[in-house]
């Protein structure tokens, strides 16, 4: 059976589908992908549903091959370095990885995050309807664990993707990570005016403290108007928590299900992977939205993704022949005796 055999790679990295709903109101963590964007582009790109289980690269990185037959895969996210035989393939593509070559994830220019998506179905079982990896519990992607070298993946059956390779055109994955958008509260008064002022004004620095489960930020010290405990209540991703000691902390896909500290604003649902993919140390600032401009882009990128995602063919010059000559990329021979 076709597979990924994972050859090297760092921590963090996992398999994940589009989340386990359903199950919060029973303390079941959603998980599913720190950059859903991304991780629905990569998909795509390779003809699967979008919420289709990929693996989650970390910056720590990742090489692989493919055993037992060729498999299609896209690579999209962060500006991650992506090889292929040691030959550099753009930061989001499509292209047929051939048993006993190396495709290679190494952290580049920008972002936390890129996902591998596998033309195919991922054969790993779901728990509670689901393959997203939460490692905390132990639960789903393989054996509930991050990955490791010497895993083998099965895909069954391999599918063919959208293209035979190329570079994925996805301007909304171009996303600057300064600014970030937020619809206020769900407890916001519990902040004074001159609070919630200073919370917008920043600016916040992204800490090395965060994970999966949450984003620390560094920044001016908020001051609770009416104390730092509240009666404990459902989380969202994005959802902007301010505990005793006044620095926010913003939950994120591996979070728990309820929280009980007050909640200055929540992160919108097409700002959460910018904010995703912002490296420790990088400078945002937070701007308040309306609920109407947060569903407008939101629309936007749900109509990106439902147009064909475009991939423009690789310039053959940025090649070796000898890599060229062990591609295929031969599909066809035209007789120049006869026309067309």
């Amino acid at each position: 059976m076709t597979a990924l055999r994972i050859l090297s790679c760092g921590p963090g990295i996992t398999v994940q589908d589009g989340g386990r709903h359903g199950y919060l109101r029973y303390g079941v963590t959603v998980a599913g992908p720190m950059d859903a964007l991304a991780h629905a582009v990569a998909n795509r790109a390779v003809g699967n549903r979008e919420d289709s289980a990929a693996l989650e690269v970390s910056l720590g990185g990742i090489e692989l091959t493919a055993e037992d037959g060729p498999l299609t895969i896209a690579v999209a996210g962060g500006a991650f370095q992506t090889t292929l035989d040691d030959q550099p393939l753009p930061a989001a593509v499509v292209a047929t990885l051939e048993p006993g070559a190396k495709l290679r994830l190494r952290a580049g220019a920008a972002g936390m995050w890129c996902y591998l998506a596998i033309a195919g179905d991922l054969d790993l079982p779901a728990v509670l309807g689901s393959r997203a990896t939460h490692a905390r519990t132990g639960m789903g992607g393989l054996d509930g664990r991050m990955l490791q070298v010497g895993d083998r993946i099965a895909v069954s059956p391999p599918g063919r993707g959208a293209a035979d390779g190329g570079a994925i055109v996805a301007p909304p994955l171009d996303r600057p990570g300064d600014i970030v958008r937020v619809l206020p509260g769900p407890q916001q008064d519990y902040f004074a005016e001159d609070q919630v002022a200073a919370f917008l004004a920043g600016p916040w620095r992204i800490s090395p403290r965060g994970d999966r489960m949450a984003c620390f930020l560094e920044g001016p010290v908020l001051r609770h108007a009416g104390g730092f405990n509240i009666p404990s209540d459902g989380v969202a991703m994005g959802a902007i928590q301010v505990p005793g000691e006044g620095q926010p902390i913003v939950l994120m896909a591996d979070r728990q299900s309820t929280g009980g500290y007050p909640k200055i604003a929540t992160v919108i649902g097409a700002d959460l992977g910018r904010l995703a993919q912002a490296r420790p140390g990088t400078e945002i600032a937070f701007r308040a939205v309306s609920h109407g401009e947060a569903v407008r882009a939101l629309a936007e990128q749900r109509a990106f993704l439902d147009a064909p995602i475009a991939i423009e063919p690789l310039r053959r010059d940025r090649f070796s022949s000898e890599f060229l000559l062990g591609r295929n990329l031969v599909g066809g021979w035209i007789d120049a005796r006869r026309p067309g």
